[in-house]
């Protein structure tokens, strides 16, 4: 790629800047091209911890601008400082503080602002902490509020109007979610004849790009067996089905509504492309039982590509070293790939 692609710092009190590092020492050829969009002094910190005894810790090296990234030596990590005012002994591992929302959150701003202007292919996002988050005063659930809030604002256009949704993926399954981070009866309420067709709408689009065909996607029901021909619910046949209908009629290639505990397998075996989660647990159970060493988050429907570790910041073991850089390196690999499915399409 001629453009680098920007990895963003996550919260500093997890285990982000040490699977940033472990990917840049583990899988240099995969993070050649990268750079962080963070802190210094919080990679610094994580390379220490990394480091073995009689080893000397991976060098980390500070850039002044995005161009400098691509001269980087292969055995560095190169980091572009966008965040100022920071005491790194004041946000100590697995602890909660509002210092390191600011911080990742002003991280996360800043590289969407520069995919928006198109100085970078992609961001890969670190895990942060929501709540962390939300002590810093950004008013948004997680990445993918921000930075659907973030391209709203780029484009000129409210919030409605650039519909968003996050994809869970990994090497056997693809699940899209009709709702993402709200309460479990505020995700029921949220599954309307729009919502799912728009779900639909965008899967097909990005995907397609993806795969250079229409997908075939699989709608599980909200209720058990999808209701059981109204027995346990009519969201099925009053909500779903209509816009499963809808979808076809515009060509989407959308099948269902399916029993939801017997769907995921289906897709599994190879009979659907992606499934159409209702709500968040439903679809990303399936995905992480399968591994979150392997899973990535997309978010569909931005004018950017994002994604990001398919985990979160594991207080319990940040800083010791301990952390699998694995869905990290999947998660670049993955925002290569859409980056240039993105240019092909351009």
């Amino acid at each position: 790629m001629s453009l680098p692609l920007a990895v963003t710092l996550g919260d500093s009190a997890g285990i982000g800047p040490e699977i940033i590092v472990k990917a840049f020492r583990d899988a240099p050829d995969e993070m050649r091209g990268s750079f962080v969009v963070g802190d210094v002094g919080v990679v610094r910190r994580a390379a220490g911890v990394l480091a073995a005894p009689g080893v000397l810790a991976l060098p980390v090296a500070e850039i002044d601008s995005i161009a400098q990234a691509a001269r980087v030596p292969s055995s560095c990590v190169p980091v572009l400082q966008v965040v100022q005012g920071l005491d790194v002994a004041a946000v100590p591992f697995g602890r909660i503080s509002a210092e390191a929302g600011r911080v990742a959150g002003a991280c996360v701003e800043w590289a969407a602002r520069a995919a928006l202007r198109g100085e970078v292919a992609a961001i890969v996002t670190a895990p942060l902490h929501k709540e962390a988050l939300s002590q810093a005063g950004f008013d948004f659930p997680g990445h993918t509020e921000l930075l659907q809030a973030e391209a709203a604002a780029h484009l000129g256009r409210p919030l409605p109007e650039v519909p968003v949704r996050m994809m869970l993926a990994n090497h056997e399954l693809r699940t899209v979610l009709v709702s993402i981070h709200v309460s479990l009866r505020a995700a029921i309420e949220a599954v309307t004849f729009d919502s799912v067709l728009d779900t639909l709408r965008i899967t097909h689009r990005s995907l397609s790009a993806v795969l250079g065909r229409p997908p075939r996607i699989a709608v599980p029901g909200l209720n058990p067996h999808a209701g059981e021909g109204g027995l346990f619910g009519t969201e099925e046949r009053d909500i779903i089905a209509p816009a499963i209908a809808a979808a076809r009629g515009e060509g989407i290639d959308a099948d269902g509504p399916h029993a939801p505990d017997t769907v995921f397998m289906r897709a599994r075996a190879g009979e659907f492309d992606a499934v159409i989660a209702m709500y968040h647990d439903q679809g990303l159970i399936p995905v992480k039982y399968l591994g979150v060493e392997q899973g990535v988050n997309v978010t569909l429907g931005l004018p950017l590509v994002r994604t990001s570790p398919d985990h979160g910041t594991a207080f319990d073991i940040a800083g010791t070293g301990r952390a699998d850089a694995s869905s990290l390196i999947e998660a670049v690999r993955m925002a290569r790939s859409l980056s240039r499915e993105d240019a092909r399409a351009a």
